[in-house]
């Protein structure tokens, strides 16, 4: 896994992030989600490598090998804000100025805070399966709360740092054929970690609350995203059953959105990796602005 990949912890202003880099030529950030590794990415990252880019995978803050923030009342150090700025940080760290940035799902939220407060650092970006957590939070029915009931009882104190670390096999899971023997013995790990799960929560507590106050004053102030952007969604997910075209909802965001679907399920990168590679390829080889 991650063969000619070099690893390393880079600094990233107020902790470390552990980060996962090989390839020359225009500098892409991949960026996993919840509750996943940068290992997430095994089976894309040669293939981006392959096609002339460098690539750079790293682990979330919180998640993974990375630092993990001391949490607060207000969930700030958690915040989307506080990661973007942290993620930039380790980019410039490892020299990359202006780069791309691809997150998925939890990464997706990192990625859209990333072009919005350092558009001069993100030349494109790519959002997969994701709507804007304000958006979603808008439009919360009971369908919504159904599906995505965790969203609701991660923000609760204590209470899921007790249910899941009590049994993080029985609360996760997950399978080592489908996510490749090391990626699955990588993420087993990090779930298994008291400071990974609170990590992982302390990001969900913080999107119901800042994360979504500061989309909502981005909306207000007439903050778009300047980058071209792809919207990328798995058609086996519930994207497109809950809201329709997503494309419809992203185009008020941003004014060059371009996406489709991926016959995937929602971990796209371990389950639809070429037809994936080839999207991110496509779309990152256009010259960015």
């Amino acid at each position: 896994m991650f063969a000619g990949f070099t690893q390393t912890m880079v600094d990233a202003g107020d902790t470390a992030l552990f980060a996962r880099s090989a390839g020359s030529g225009p500098p892409v950030l991949l960026l996993h989600g919840h509750p996943r590794t940068s290992a997430t990415w095994h089976r894309v990252a040669p293939r981006l490598v392959g096609a002339g880019f460098t690539v750079v995978c790293m682990d979330l803050p919180g998640y993974g090998r990375s630092g993990k923030p001391t949490p607060a009342p207000d969930h700030a150090p958690h915040s989307k804000r506080a990661g973007a700025r942290r993620l930039v940080t380790a980019m410039g760290e490892l020299g990359h100025d202006r780069f791309s940035v691809v997150g998925h799902d939890r990464g997706s939220y990192f990625a859209l805070r990333m072009a919005l407060d350092h558009p001069e650092r993100v030349a494109q970006a790519v959002l997969m399966d994701c709507l804007p957590i304000s958006e979603h939070l808008d439009r919360t029915d009971a369908r919504f709360a159904t599906a995505w009931w965790h969203w609701f009882f991660f923000a609760q104190p204590e209470l899921p740092e007790r249910v899941i670390t009590a049994d993080p096999d029985g609360w996760y899971h997950g399978d080592p054929e489908t996510m490749g023997a090391e990626n699955h013995a990588e993420w087993r790990a990090a779930v298994r970690d008291p400071e990974v799960v609170r990590g992982m929560l302390e990001d969900y507590r913080a999107g119901l609350g800042i994360d979504a106050a500061h989309e909502r004053a981005d909306r207000a102030a007439g903050r778009r995203v300047e980058q071209p952007l792809l919207v990328l969604w798995s058609t086996r997910d519930d994207l497109e059953e809950l809201y329709g075209d997503p494309l419809a909802i992203w185009r008020a965001w941003a004014d060059d959105v371009t996406g489709h679907g991926i016959d995937s399920g929602h971990h796209m990168a371990e389950e639809a990796p070429e037809e994936l590679a080839r999207a991110l390829i496509a779309f990152l080889g256009r010259t960015p602005r």
